[in-house]
């Protein structure tokens, strides 16, 4: 009996720890990453502190939402393709962060947020992207292929800028925009700024 009484409670909390992120999976879909936390207890069936009980902020939502997307991500950079070139991972690597911070409208701030926060629950998951995105640049940079003033901090703001194209426009034009970016860190490109050139 005491035995039945201790796994019970465990079982209904799991339950609870599903629907919650089930719930949250549809409600950022739908409204983004600002989805009001009480509305997503609505939908899961559970009250607002079963809901803070699993979930003490919407940043530990967030990760554990995204905890299984960081594990294909993290694996896809770590099996490029054989015969790819540093530059050509570099932007594989961008492409599928822009992808992957484009799963819910707003995830890109949150991201970035969670890079210079040491107390958010994304910031290890936003750590090693970033660690991942100074290697590739590295290695890009070493190879010949990206100009020698890119700074990872750069690459950063292309792949946030990229997610946001991808909820603004559709995906065609998105993939279009990002190449356009990329090839912006081509070392052939001008550097001569807007504005920059004397008017005739």
């Amino acid at each position: 009996m005491s035995g039945t009484r201790t796994r019970r409670p465990r079982a209904d909390a799991q339950r609870n720890y599903e629907r919650i992120l089930a719930a949250a999976d549809d409600a950022f879909r739908e409204q983004g990453t600002g989805a009001s936390l009480e509305g997503i207890a609505r939908r899961a069936g559970v009250a607002i502190g079963t809901l803070y009980g699993h979930f003490p902020n919407r940043r530990a939502l967030s990760a554990a939402l995204l905890r299984e997307r960081h594990a294909a991500l993290f694996e896809f950079a770590a099996e490029p393709p054989n015969g790819a070139t540093a530059p050509d991972a570099l932007a594989r690597w961008m492409g599928a962060v822009a992808v992957h911070a484009a799963a819910y409208r707003g995830l890109a701030a949150l991201l970035m947020e969670g890079l210079d926060d040491e107390a958010s629950e994304l910031h290890e998951a936003c750590e090693r992207m970033a660690a991942i995105t100074e290697t590739l640049l590295a290695s890009a940079r070493e190879a010949g292929g990206v100009r020698d003033d890119v700074t990872a901090a750069d690459v950063h703001a292309l792949m946030n800028a990229a997610a946001w194209m991808r909820e603004q426009v559709p995906q065609e034009q998105a993939e279009h925009l990002l190449l356009l970016l990329v090839n912006g860190l081509r070392p052939d490109r001008a550097d001569t700024a807007p504005g920059s050139m004397a008017a005739n």
